[in-house]
C-alpha cells in the first residue's frame, strides 16, 4: 500500500507544460525540502542528492506518450532501515 499518491491530469499549452517542468527542474536543482506548486496547492518533498530516473517514450495510435519517472527512498540517507 502506498503512503501517499497524487495524480493530476490536465490539458496544458506547450508553454504551460514547459513552465511546470521548469519549476520541477528548479526544485530538483535546489534539493533538500523542495516546494512544488501543483494546481491550487503546493506539495513539499524532501529531494536527496541522488535519485533514480526512467524515461519512457511510446509511439502508437496516433499519439506520443512520454513518461519521466524519478524515484528516491523516503528514509534519509544514513538513517537505519
Amino acid at each position: 500500500m502506498k503512503d501517499l499518491k497524487f495524480e493530476q491530469k490536465s490539458s496544458l499549452s506547450r508553454i504551460e507544460a514547459a513552465d511546470q517542468l521548469a519549476a520541477l527542474a528548479e526544485a530538483l536543482r535546489h534539493g533538500g525540502n523542495a516546494e512544488l506548486e501543483l494546481g491550487p496547492g503546493t506539495m513539499s518533498l524532501r529531494v536527496p542528492d541522488e535519485l533514480s530516473t526512467e524515461i519512457e517514450v511510446e509511439v502508437g495510435d496516433g499519439h506520443i506518450e512520454m513518461e519521466i519517472e524519478l524515484k528516491w527512498p523516503t528514509a534519509r540517507s544514513g538513517a537505519p532501515s
